[in-house]
């Protein structure tokens, strides 16, 4: 235990956090926090359904989703003194919170979900300073989001500058040129849902998704949003919200996401061109 100063790292651990406390280190009061298993990382449940095949063999196959995902964690502590360990359990308490609590695992590539406590904290004490614990919380979102927040916004498009006839050669036109276009990656192995925030003043915004495969999907709000109005469309929640009131009874069109190992254009278009209105979309790159 001596030598070893707060924030080092285990040799080939892999540090996992469940809220503010970090497994696989040592923490700013010298505890040593290891992680030895990881239930349930890998994979969730399944929820399938056969329909037997009548006066056939086999059955029919239905849509197969994930289940939440159920996630164990546990190891063992180790505290330079006995009310260093009283305190390494009451932050464990906390860290495994009833709310909402982002777990992370910084493997090649970090990804976290959002959890909560769904079963007891276990925390034995083997001798006054040496403690066996473990975790039992919960993701409802099963997909396993990548850490780094994906943001992008577009306006409307539009070309500006450039020069206007008659002109005298030789001439250099220099133009601006705004697609109205947000172009999105997901390199994961899920869909995943974007969040599209749209700032007003526009009339009946449009957003168009463009998939790799061609196809279009269309979402169309018939309002207009004033100046300084933002409209929140989260397509994972199925919300559309305007200053804390829903707006979903205006908003029409198939959800869109972004494909497993895919790129898409978000498109925005509107029936009049103003030059402040912005659409921004937010996501995250999600696996299974």
């Amino acid at each position: 235990m001596a030598g070893l100063q707060p924030g080092y790292r285990f040799k080939d651990a892999i540090p996992i956090q469940l809220g503010d406390l970090v497994f696989g280190q040592v923490d700013q009061e010298g505890v040593h926090w290891h992680c030895g298993t990881l239930e349930g990382w890998d994979s969730p449940d399944v929820r399938a359904q056969l329909t037997q095949r009548e006066a056939d063999h086999g059955a029919w196959a239905g849509p197969v989703y994930l289940n939440e995902r159920v996630i164990t964690l546990a190891g063992k502590a180790f505290a330079p003194d006995a009310p260093t360990l009283d305190r390494a359990i009451e932050r464990l308490l906390v860290a495994a919170s009833l709310t909402d609590t982002t777990l992370t695992v910084n493997e090649s590539i970090p990804k976290q979900c959002v959890v909560r406590r769904s079963g007891k904290v276990l925390a034995n004490r083997l001798t006054g300073t040496a403690l066996d614990w473990s975790v039992l919380v919960t993701a409802a979102d099963p997909r396993r989001y990548g850490t780094e927040l994906r943001q992008q916004s577009t306006a409307l498009p539009s070309t500006s500058g450039g020069l206007t006839p008659p002109l005298t050669p030789p001439v250099t036109v220099s133009a601006t040129t705004v697609a109205g276009e947000i172009v999105a990656t997901n390199e994961g192995s899920i869909a995943v849902r974007p969040l599209l925030t749209i700032t007003g003043p526009v009339p009946a915004p449009r957003i168009f998704v463009a998939y790799p495969d061609g196809t279009v999907r269309t979402l169309v709000y018939s309002e207009t949003l004033a100046a300084g109005e933002r409209l929140v469309i989260d397509t994972d929640a199925h919300t559309v919200m305007l200053g804390g009131a829903s707006r979903r009874r205006y908003l029409s069109g198939p959800w869109p996401d972004i494909p497993p190992r895919a790129t898409v254009a978000i498109q925005y278009r509107a029936d009049a061109y103003n030059s402040t209105t912005r659409l921004t979309a937010t996501w995250r790159p999600a696996w299974m």
